[in-house]
């Protein structure tokens, strides 16, 4: 048997499409990972602040999961299992209801999609449609939902939308609150075209939104508007959906992002973390009066992942059994929201925003600077951490929410230190 010894580096970049993206970014070939680390094929290790873009909320191998992966695998525990009855389903759907829903005082039922966020954002505008027998849905300029066909129809960003703008279905977009631009009045034009006959836009089935933009540069929805948009739909007979995707598992500071403003949406879209160990999941909750399927009329030949039931399973038990976890988010949001303002925006007049452990530095502000820039120089000493925003303007922290307070400040200052090398600023200006 003959071996070959291949340059990875140029094998990926020979034989992949020109659209992968990460690997440009960061490259590196990374060939373990562990807790908040990545570790590259030359032994580099790099503290991660990318966390698979929200996917490793838990970290990489978090022993508490991996464990009960290995037995499950060892006992010949079903890998696929379309929507078949299974002891691993079962076994997720107990747990969330007993750690997740239950005590938040939430009924919801469970679909299982295709394993990615965007066909779960389809899932829920179809039966949203279906529901309500309209077709037209509210989604906001900044949001980010996915690249098939109906979520792209929601998601504000023209270059994912080139190549399919004539098929993409029915959606009227509207300005985030806050937004590049400044604060808005979403709900005073929302109103005024739901309640003019003449405005132009059909009564819509959904109003579809991120609590928190991620793709399109960590803006907050504030705590107001959100109660207020949620009476404004329940007046209007319209479902309320909250993609969850990212900022859900725990991100913000709590399991769901919505939970700071104390409403309930009428379906809730969750993926990345919520298999919590990186294996392919998405769900949608559907209040029980909504959900109006009919056997198989939304499918998917990976909707049963028994891995990801199972690794899910053990994330629901071992981090939401009580409010340790949550508390220890908060104290290192606390940690990253001083450093931001004392060592990043007093300094350099960068803005910082953000709601627990997803955390922006946006750098429109700052003359001379480019945010991809700081980002390469971030990944020489050490730390991924990517870009997001309408022009890549803006660094977006998400680090695993088990990140240590050691890799947690050791990364910070990482990026401290990129941004003093690539300004004009003596060090001793912004030394804490």
């Amino acid at each position: 048997m003959t071996t070959l010894t291949l340059d990875t580096a140029t094998v990926v970049e020979t034989h992949e499409s020109a659209v992968r993206s990460y690997s440009r970014a960061f490259p590196a070939v990374f060939t373990s990972a562990k807790g908040d680390l990545l570790v590259g094929q030359d032994g580099a290790r790099y503290i991660d602040f990318l966390s698979g873009a929200g996917t490793l909320n838990y970290g990489h191998n978090p022993d508490s999961i991996k464990d009960d992966l290995i037995e499950y695998l060892r006992a010949d525990g079903l890998v696929h299992g379309l929507d078949l009855s299974t002891s691993a389903k079962a076994g997720f759907l107990q747990a969330l209801r007993t750690y997740v829903l239950e005590p938040r005082g939430l009924d919801y039922k469970v679909q299982f999609t295709s394993p990615s966020g965007t066909n779960a954002v389809e899932a829920a505008l179809k039966v949203a449609r279906l529901a309500t027998g309209r077709t037209n849905v509210i989604a906001f300029g900044g949001g980010f939902h996915g690249v098939s066909t109906g979520s792209l129809a929601a998601t504000g960003g023209g270059f994912y939308r080139e190549g399919l703008e004539a098929t993409l279905p029915q959606v009227t977009h509207i300005p985030y609150p806050d937004s590049p631009l400044g604060e808005f009045e979403s709900l005073d034009l929302l109103r005024r075209l739901l309640d003019d006959p003449s405005s132009g836009v059909d009564k819509p089935a959904a109003v579809l939104l991120e609590t928190v933009q991620g793709e399109g540069g960590v803006w907050v929805a504030p705590v107001p508007f959100l109660q207020e948009l949620r009476e404004l739909c329940d007046r209007h007979g319209i479902l309320l959906i909250v993609d969850d995707i990212q900022a859900g598992c725990g991100r913000t500071g709590t399991f769901f992002s919505f939970e700071r403003a104390g409403i309930t949406p009428d379906l809730i879209t969750l993926s990345k973390s919520i298999s919590g160990y990186g294996l392919p999941m998405a769900i949608v909750l559907i209040k029980p009066e909504y959900d109006i399927w009919r056997p198989g009329q939304h499918n998917g030949t990976f909707r049963g992942h028994q891995l990801a039931f199972v690794a899910a399973s053990a994330a629901l038990r071992h981090y939401w059994s009580d409010d340790t976890f949550v508390r220890q988010i908060r104290t290192k949001a606390e940690l990253v929201t001083d450093f931001l303002q004392r060592r990043i925006a007093q300094p350099y007049g960068a803005q910082v925003r953000g709601v627990g452990l997803m955390q922006a530095v946006d750098l429109s502000t700052v003359s001379g600077v480019e945010a991809a820039e700081v980002s390469r120089r971030c990944f020489d000493k050490g730390l991924i951490i990517e870009t997001c925003g309408r022009r890549d303007e803006v660094l977006k922290l998400l680090p695993p929410l088990t990140v240590s307070q050691v890799n947690l400040s050791a990364g910070l200052n990482m990026l401290a230190d990129a941004l003093t090398e690539l300004t004009a600023l003596p060090v001793s200006e912004v030394a804490a």
